[in-house]
């Protein structure tokens, strides 16, 4: 049977032993026990339309006096990426597609997902968009063959000048060009820009049948020439038995105290997927915190399978952490835990 990455079980193959790692303490404002048990964006189930079978991918950011959540639908043939428009952070209003496949492309043909914008660095910031030359500054990744990510992605920037056009630049990452560790293919990214540097960080998988994930980024004085960390990657996986033993993947990368929070999902031989996070104070050293941020939920809640992928926002002293919920009754769309009771 082939496998995907949305079925990838985990075989009993042997692992090399790997160092006992060092842990920190989950901060108390980084925490998120409050859930909705609801999925603020829903699939459709609307045959033709974009998100007819997930939504995945949250990111969340503010403009103006509204907030916003780019995210990502699934219809079958590939990825494409939508809008959604709220007053409160709790009710979500579709606004359609903003980056379309292009049968043209051979590039974005398929699958094209924009996962993050450029905005403020700080957890506890506004979440305010910020500009590059006037314009918006996004980043997504493609894979190359029709399905549920099928084939090895490539990361590139986008460009809107109210995003919610955007126009594609070529690929600047590619999977071959890099370490054994990314060389099976990329996926999410987030970009960030700090003291005049900028940084995609990105989780990529192996080669092979049983793949592991880890996160690793990039950096750029200029928006064109890239360079990989010599330290990648600097999320890896956990030791056998871990909770992130397959997978440390989706990272969000926030500037936290007077250093950085790397909020990512785990995958473990179980295959349950988890919200994590690890703490650095110079985005070159990370230590991981121990515990879940956020956990797969019970029987008939809506991340019964699988709670992962963050997307982290703040407002009027509350965190919301969104995230991708999949369950057998729900399907796959997003949800939202936050740091104080609704």
């Amino acid at each position: 049977m082939k496998l995907s990455r949305r079925s990838f079980l985990y075989s009993s193959m042997a692992l090399p032993a790997l160092a006992r790692e060092r842990f920190e303490t989950i901060p108390e404002d980084l925490k998120t026990p409050y859930k909705t048990n609801r999925l603020v964006i829903a699939p459709s189930k609307e045959p033709g339309t974009f998100d007819e079978l997930g939504a995945d991918g949250p990111f969340v950011f503010r403009e103006a006096d509204k907030f916003y959540m780019t995210y990502i639908g699934f219809d079958g043939q590939g990825y494409q990426t939508g809008l959604a428009s709220s007053s409160n952070l709790l009710d979500w209003k579709k606004e359609g597609v903003i980056i379309r496949r292009d049968p043209g492309n051979p590039i974005s043909r398929y699958n094209v997902a924009m996962t993050w914008i450029l905005r403020e660095n700080g957890v506890f910031s506004s979440g305010a968009l910020k500009k590059v030359d006037g314009r918006y500054l996004g980043i997504y990744h493609a894979y190359p063959k029709p399905g549920y990510e099928e084939g090895p992605a490539v990361i590139g920037l986008c460009w809107s000048p109210d995003f919610k056009t955007w126009e594609l630049e070529k690929p600047f990452l590619r999977p071959e060009n890099g370490q054994p560790w990314e060389q099976g293919g990329l996926y999410k990214a987030c970009i960030l820009e700090f003291n005049g540097t900028y940084y995609v960080f990105y989780n990529a998988k192996t080669r092979g049948a049983h793949w592991r994930e880890q996160t690793g980024y990039v950096t750029s004085p200029d928006l064109k020439t890239w360079r990989r960390f010599a330290g990648n990657p600097v999320i890896r996986n956990g030791p056998k038995g871990s909770v992130d033993e397959i997978f440390a993947s989706d990272p969000c990368v926030l500037q936290y105290a007077d250093g950085w929070a790397l909020f990512y999902y785990s995958l473990d031989a179980k295959f349950v997927a988890r919200d994590l996070l690890a703490l650095s104070p110079d985005l070159r050293r990370v230590t991981k915190c121990r515990g879940v941020l956020i956990d797969v939920g019970p029987k008939g809640s809506v991340d019964s399978r699988f709670a992962h992928k963050p997307s982290v926002f703040f407002r009027e002293g509350v965190l919301y952490h969104f995230y991708c919920a999949v369950s057998e009754e729900f399907g796959r769309g997003i949800s939202v835990a936050t740091s104080k009771p609704f």
